[in-house]
């Protein structure tokens, strides 16, 4: 049987965590070699030159160079595999179109990062093109359902909030309470109309006042009577109760 071709990749993103994560996934599946990290586009592309890598894993958002112009920026005959990690899905097109291999959107498994890297084998081995993301823009246009923004309104002012950058949301009587960063917004609305407009597979309610964002979770720790207290990665604590433990589930925690 012939061994599998370890694959050289680098890690381009401005959150650390964000590079921690992948670079454990990378690990955990094996087969990669994480040969540099960058937490910019302009030190992405001096890598790239440099190194020469098979693969590359690239965030959009980023300072100074965004990971879409890195990818229009590359030259083609000596391209590495694409691999888009992000939390913003309208980008998807685009990348189809910069022959990117795969779409990674935040949260994902190690399932879906395996597939990713699959995909990049093929790229090498056979020159596999735009259909890798054919599968991916099908699963996009499933999630179109959901909004990608909320307009939450003030006395003189409409704010757009984008889902994606919400970390919890909790109730507040008539309303609920967007925890976005170190801000708070109040929205009219009920938790279950709340958890009912958004994508399950990012949003989970943890208690009858609490829905979170899954890629904010840290940890996960035991408490008493069947509840848990979730960290997310700012610190802040809140209640897993005994009757919401069954969603999480799905997620292995």
């Amino acid at each position: 049987m012939t061994a599998t071709k370890t694959l050289n990749a680098i890690i381009v993103d401005d959150e650390p965590l964000g590079r921690e994560r992948v670079r454990n996934l990378c690990d955990d599946l094996g087969g990669l070699d994480v040969v540099g990290e960058a937490s910019d586009g302009v030190t992405a592309m001096k890598l790239v030159q440099k190194l020469r890598p098979d693969m590359i894993f690239l965030d959009i958002q980023m300072p100074e160079m965004n990971g879409i112009a890195v990818a229009e920026a590359l030259e083609e005959d000596d391209m590495p595999a694409v691999v888009f990690v992000t939390a913003y899905d309208e980008y998807a097109i685009r990348a189809f179109e910069l022959h990117a291999v795969d779409y990674l959107l935040k949260p994902f498994d190690l399932d879906r990062f395996s597939t990713a890297v699959d995909r990049a084998r093929q790229r090498r081995a056979s020159g596999l093109g735009r259909e890798a993301l054919v599968p991916l823009l099908e699963d996009l246009r499933d999630r179109s359902r959901y909004p990608v923004r909320l307009s939450v309104k003030t006395r003189d002012t409409i704010r757009l909030i984008r889902i994606a950058d919400i970390d919890w949301i909790g109730s507040a009587g008539n309303y609920v309470e967007l925890h976005v960063g170190k801000e708070t917004h109040l929205l009219r609305q009920t938790m279950t109309a709340m958890e009912n407009s958004l994508d399950p597979d990012r949003f989970i309610r943890i208690h009858r006042t609490t829905i979170v964002n899954i890629e904010r979770i840290k940890q996960i720790t035991t408490l008493f009577k069947g509840e848990y207290q979730v960290q997310l990665v700012d610190g802040t604590r809140l209640t897993l109760s005994r009757g919401y433990r069954d969603r999480l589930d799905a997620f292995a925690i």
